[in-house]
């Protein structure tokens, strides 16, 4: 198995943790000084850190479901694009394409860039 195969298995299993809103799983595919930003948001540094801006986001939505369409990887970087559909705690859906960018020290996220227009979310 390439290193590209073995790593869209584990992107698949972190959206699977972000798509059940467990933060703890999450927060496993993540170096201890890892960094996170989540669209136009600033950057966080650090699991705490991360945890609270997770957690903070997770309960701003009532679900979300992630669909990968693309995965592409180059040495320690790894760039996924796809649609992730978020419902609002309206019971309203809205789906959105996103593309991330990981940073990989050994197989592990050590630094994880979300773009997506998140403002929609929040018309």
């Amino acid at each position: 198995m390439t290193q590209a195969n073995a790593m869209h298995g584990r992107i698949g299993d972190l959206f699977a943790a972000v798509d059940a809103k467990d933060t703890e799983r999450f927060l496993g595919f993540l170096t201890d000084d890892a960094s996170f930003r989540f669209a136009s948001a600033p950057a966080v540094q650090g699991r705490q850190a991360i945890r609270e801006t997770v957690r903070n986001f997770l309960a701003s939505i009532a679900a979300c479901r992630h669909e990968l369409a693309r995965i592409v990887m180059e040495d320690e970087t790894l760039v996924c694009e796809g649609n992730v559909t978020y419902t609002r705690h309206d019971g309203t859906e809205i789906n959105l394409p996103f593309a991330n960018v990981f940073e990989l020290e050994g197989g592990i996220i050590s630094a994880y860039r979300i773009y997506v227009d998140a403002g929609q979310l929040y018309e």
